[in-house]
Order: structure tokens, then sequence, then C-alpha cells
């Protein structure tokens, strides 16, 4: 079994959740002792694809044509590309189906969770459709003493402030206007969001969200994952406003990171995901200010360790244990077409 992990357009994707998914895919797959490339000039026998660019499809087709089997790894559906960038609502339509053109050369499509399945299904898909978590590398998220206090002097917070972090694309869909708003409305504690987007793909409401200035909020802009590593691990709570997710893979790197987490009350946080006994949920912005205000009180227990076994059990080596089944599924599959 020799696979190709396929990603177009790299400079796009490197940064964004499907980038570190691929990392997460080529991790599992060494974990798991899984022969696999990234150059399609070598011989493979499955193409597994990230990307939904018409390379992608393209390359999808060619490898049916010859015999390979192809997974088609759906990252994306439309309901995650709404309230995102500039005129995405106007064309979602459009962008749901090409997705389900790109889905459908496969023979067997995978995705990060049951609540994306359903999506799918409900697109009526008639591809084979199998869950795995994108996955966490559980080990990698701690850091020292000394890394948190250089980064509080870093990003200039007080020794008894509390800091509030998210992490993601500066975009509606992951709540960034909530989160300036909370931050207006919260000025005792500290508001960094770490990601970037460029102004000119934003819609005016988000970039006036953006271009906010106040003395307790921060963006930080795009930094490196050794950097995250050490936010996560610095802030008294993760918060996570998304109104839409496949899975979230800054989520897991919270947990990984023992961290208080408050995120929206949408469906696909359901099962394992339980308000109150490993984070906490809640469903607008003034459940948020109330909620964020108990937890950073200490008026709520706090739910970093249970939260931490939740991401402990989606660990990049059963991530590479359930790829390993599905690419013999998906080599079964495509034998009987």
């Amino acid at each position: 079994m020799n696979v190709l992990l396929y990603s177009d357009l790299q400079n796009l994707i490197e940064n964004s959740g499907i980038g570190r998914a691929k990392k997460h895919q080529i991790m599992a797959l060494e974990a798991e002792g899984i022969d696999y490339t990234l150059n399609p000039k070598d011989s493979y026998d499955i193409l597994h694809i990230n990307t939904i660019f018409p390379q992608s499809y393209l390359r999808a087709d060619i490898a049916k044509k010859s015999g390979k089997a192809v997974v088609y790894h759906a990252h994306s559906t439309e309901e995650d590309f709404k309230d995102s960038f500039l005129l995405s609502n106007a064309v979602s339509p459009a962008f749901k189906s090409w997705i389900k053109l790109c889905y459908s050369t496969a023979d067997l499509i995978l995705t990060p969770t049951e609540y994306s399945k359903e999506l799918l299904q409900r697109y009526g898909m008639n591809k084979p459709i199998e869950v795995v978590s994108n996955g966490i590398d559980i080990d990698y998220w701690k850091c020292t003493e000394k890394e948190k206090m250089d980064f509080r002097k870093k990003y200039d917070i007080r020794e008894d402030e509390k800091l509030i972090i998210s992490v993601g694309l500066q975009i509606k869909r992951k709540g960034i206007i909530d989160f300036v708003e909370m931050a207006k409305m919260m000025p005792e504690y500290k508001f960094i969001w770490f990601g970037y987007t460029k102004p000119s793909l934003l819609p005016e409401e988000t970039l006036k969200a953006v271009n906010t200035k106040l003395p307790n909020l921060l963006f930080a802009g795009y930094v490196d994952r050794d950097e995250l590593r050490v936010a996560y691990n610095t802030a008294d709570l993760y918060l996570f406003p998304t109104y839409e997710e496949t899975e979230g893979i800054v989520l897991l790197e919270a947990l990984a990171s023992k961290t208080n987490v408050l995120v929206r009350d949408i469906p696909v946080f359901g099962h394992p995901y339980e308000d109150g006994e490993n984070l906490y949920k809640a469903k607008n912005l003034n459940e948020f200010i109330l909620k964020t205000e108990s937890i950073l009180n200490g008026n709520l227990p706090n739910l970093s360790e249970k939260g931490y076994l939740i991401a402990k059990n989606k660990n990049i080596k059963k991530v590479g244990e359930k790829l390993r089944d599905y690419y013999e599924l998906a080599l079964e599959y495509s034998h009987r077409t």
C-alpha cells in the first residue's frame, strides 16, 4: 500500500485548517508505518486528496482512469463556506455544486465528524462516507513557565490580567465580530486573536471589526505553530465563537494544551463535547459574556483536565490506525468498479 497525499496550491492552504490536516495525515501515516509520497510523479496505489481546486478534480479523474483508488477528504462544506469571504454567500450554491462534483470522483469520502458526514449525506452524495478526526499531536502542546512569562512580556499582558484568545481566519463565520464585541464590553480582560485574512477579501462588517482599536484587544496576525503552543498554554480561556465547523482543529489544540474552553453551542460540537462536563458552551453573545466571567472568576469549575481526555482520544496514532483501515476499504471499493 502506497499513498499519494495530494494538495493543490500549497502556498494558499499552508496556514489553514486544511494545511494543518495534511500535516497531521503525514504524522499519522508515519506513526502507523504506511508508505506515502507527496510527489505525484511517484508510483502509488491510493490517491488521498485534501483540496477542491480544479487540478485536484483532474488529478482524481486521471487516477480513477489509471485504476488507482481515490480517497477524497471532505474538509469543506457549503455551510462553512458561507459568511467567510467577500461574496461567499452569493456564490455558495455554486460552491456546493462544485464540491459535490469533486467528492463524487472518490471511491471513499473521508470527513472529520459525524456532523459533516450528515451534511454530505443531505447533499445526496452516493459514495461511501467514513469519519476520521483530523487528529492532534497530543505531546506537542506543552510549554514551560519561562515560555509563558516571555509570552506575557512580549504581548504586554500584566501579571494579574486574564488572557482570552481565539485562533482562526479573520472571518465572520469564525465569530470574530462577537469576539470584538466582547472585548468592548469586558475591558478588564485581554483579548488576542491569532490568524490573518487579507483585508481585500473581507466584507465591510468584518473589516470594521478587524480595524477596531481597543487597549485590551490585539490582532496578532499569523504566528507560527510554536508561538501558538505557548499562547494556548498561557491563556486563561480559549474562546471559540465560531458559527460553523467541520471539526475545528484549533479546538483540539486548545484541549490538548489543557486550556479552559468556551465554544458556541452548534451541532458539530455535540457528543463527546458536553457543556459543563469537559468544556463550556454558549448560544449567544450574552451567554458568552456571562460564562466567560464565571469561568475567569472561578465561579465555574476548571474543566481543562477532562477536556484534555477528548484530545487524547483523537491522537495521531489512532488517526493512523483508522486511515489504514479506510485505505484498505477504498482499495476494495475501487476494485468493484
